[in-house]
């Protein structure tokens, strides 16, 4: 398959799609046309990613934090008929009530669901059954949105739009799920030859902030999570942010200084994951000989020294950030400085970690129902990631999304850039 128009896309600016993302919830009249079309295209996304991948290979579950390909296509599948098929097409008839357990992901209020550890066990529905459950779904999909009144968009057109975000996520998740799958089988397997990271900018010198209040979080017009609101007054700190990335020539430096191997650098969890998970480099280095090689999506390839340092967890970026004499920025440190514009390739290579524990907003208040179990309720022992990285689709980067991780895990293209506080 040909490298996909998000692979080959300038990066230097927030991507945008033609038909992504839809017209605004509030927008009127409603362009029906509109909604329809990103749909369309949201959906066509998830099947261009899976389409490389044999019933094989979308069966895989290679680790508990990763999901198979299959499992993504039926679960997003399940999300638009679990909340929006269900509670406002009248006469739909669910395609298979036996899917809602096995494709139900975390949501308690929606019922019992298949263990995560599981998933990679449910070898049927098979693939071309998916198929057959995504097609049914979609018409059902377009039936709602021709046929209902503007007085009943008005409760549909807000959770069809979190159904689309959610989708894009999950096709994030399927290129870095099938990544970790591939890289642990000893042939190598190749997702698509052409891929490749877009190449980094140079960008010398840092991002000078002052001491001040400012606004933090989302505002106006277009779709944000819940997590990123209510907007908020933060205390930011004078502090100087690199404006590029840490590059894998950085992290070589400090591989070669030992600092695997340095417990002063090393929170105590950190270090002790390190150690049982025997860490001499970021995820997917291996050595070649005397060289290093990573695994990608394009097969294994030679260390690229200027492309950012990727699939490194919060451990290992904070003890770099140490090492270096710095420190991760704070989530509204980087959003004020990506907001101006001020950080190069701050979108669309990868997502970067920042020194903020992943907590609520002051005033933040979940979703009502189920839904409310999107964000809310993983605000605990996990850190906050600011940006997009390589695999995110287009249309789903701003400035105040805030994605989050557990402080050990580093299979999504995860890295970073320092910044250092100004006395």
């Amino acid at each position: 398959m040909a490298a996909s128009a998000a692979l080959r896309a300038d990066h230097a600016s927030i991507p945008r799609h033609p038909a992504f993302p839809p017209p605004s919830v509030s927008a009127r009249p409603v362009d029906r046309q509109a909604w329809i079309a990103a749909y369309r295209e949201v959906r066509a996304e998830t099947e261009r990613r899976a389409a490389p991948l044999s019933p094989e290979d979308q069966q895989i579950q290679s680790m508990e934090d990763a999901s198979p390909t299959k499992w993504h296509r039926a679960h997003v599948t399940w999300f638009f008929e679990q909340f929006l098929l269900a509670e406002h097409l009248p006469g739909y008839t669910i395609h298979d009530p036996r899917l809602h357990y096995l494709f139900n992901s975390y949501y308690v209020a929606a019922g019992p669901r298949q263990p995560r550890t599981q998933r990679g066990l449910i070898t049927r529905p098979t693939c071309d059954e998916v198929a057959a459950y995504r097609a049914h779904v979609d018409r059902a999909v377009e039936t709602l949105l021709t046929g209902a009144t503007d007085e009943a968009l008005d409760a549909i057109l807000p959770i069809l739009e979190i159904g689309l975000f959610h989708e894009q996520q999950h096709q994030e998740l399927l290129w870095t799920d099938i990544l970790h799958a591939f890289a642990q089988n000893p042939l190598d397997p190749v997702y698509d030859p052409d891929w490749n990271l877009p190449r980094a900018s140079r960008a010398p010198g840092a991002v000078t902030l002052d001491k001040g209040v400012v606004a933090i979080g989302h505002e106006g017009e277009g779709f944000s999570y819940d997590n990123e609101s209510p907007r908020h007054d933060s205390l930011v700190l004078p502090v100087r942010i690199e404006r590029g990335l840490v590059t894998n020539r950085d992290w070589m430096r400090f591989i070669e200084d030992g600092g695997y191997g340095r417990q002063d650098l090393w929170l105590n969890d950190g270090w002790y994951a390190g150690q049982n998970q025997n860490w001499e480099a970021p995820g997917y280095w291996r050595r070649d000989g005397e060289t290093w090689v990573q695994a990608s999506l394009g097969g294994p390839r030679p260390i690229d020294l200027d492309a950012p340092v990727s699939h490194v967890s919060y451990y290992e970026a904070d003890a770099y950030a140490r090492w270096a004499g710095r420190v991760l920025p704070t989530e509204f440190e980087w959003e004020v400085a990506a907001r101006d514009g001020q950080l190069v390739d701050a979108y669309g290579l990868v997502w970067q970690w920042t020194r903020s524990a992943y907590l609520a907003y002051p005033g933040y208040r979940p979703l009502p129902g189920a839904l409310g179990e999107y964000n809310g309720k993983f605000m605990s022992n996990q850190f906050v990631l600011r940006g997009s990285s390589v695999a995110t689709p287009e249309g789903h980067a701003r400035p105040t999304y805030r994605n989050f991780f557990y402080p050990h895990q580093r299979w999504q293209f995860t890295g970073l850039r320092l910044a250092e506080p100004i006395a």
